[in-house]
């Protein structure tokens, strides 16, 4: 009975010199040395028969380790708030996803058939025999050309007249058929060879 009170006293003023090692490292070492030194023998059963003091002794450590990091797990959540705010969910930042980018051959029709050949030649011919010349497929070529142009500037008159003075030459005009005839040719090209717009 003795030994166990012995025991239980030894642990307080363990626990004690414990705390008072946080203000005064020179006395509670001291006192650890004071405590320590008249009962050791009375210690070491007190630790192996009441586990009660090395739970005390190990709740203390496990409190001031609580205590000693209680801001470890916020800057972890805040990362793994950050982590899924950097891989951003499509449209979360406003952004549209990309659309992909339209086929090469977008807007170019199939090779006509002889008998559109035969409407886009003569519309063409119609305007001038010299855009046709002698060379009707080679022509057929440049309005399948042309007609993707339409395709990727539906509005842009002035730009699809342009295009029409590349595609369209000859030996006598080099550099086109100028802006009038090439507005006739988008005209004719619409109306025989080109898809109608969407």
């Amino acid at each position: 009975m003795r030994t166990r009170l012995l025991a239980a006293t030894l642990t307080a003023l363990a626990a004690v010199s414990l705390a008072a090692c946080s203000s005064s490292g020179s006395s509670s070492g001291k006192a650890t040395a004071a405590a320590g030194s008249p009962t050791t023998a009375a210690a070491t059963p007190s630790d192996a028969s009441t586990p009660g003091s090395t739970g005390s002794t190990g709740s203390t450590a496990s409190t001031s380790g609580t205590a000693g990091t209680p801001g470890t797990p916020a800057p972890s959540a805040t990362g793994t708030a950050d982590g899924a705010t950097g891989a951003p969910a499509p449209g979360t930042d406003g952004s549209a996803p990309a659309k992909p980018a339209p086929p090469a051959d977008a807007g170019l029709p199939a090779k006509p058939d002889a008998d559109v050949t035969g409407k886009v030649v003569a519309a063409l011919k119609a305007i001038d025999p010299a855009i046709v010349g002698d060379k009707p497929d080679q022509v057929v070529e440049q309005a399948r050309k042309q007609c993707q142009s339409m395709y990727q500037f539906p509005k842009d008159k002035a730009k699809l007249i342009e295009l029409a003075d590349q595609h369209f030459t000859s030996p006598d005009h080099p550099q086109g058929f100028g802006p009038d005839t090439a507005a006739k040719i988008n005209d004719a090209l619409r109306a025989t060879l080109c898809p109608p717009p969407r």
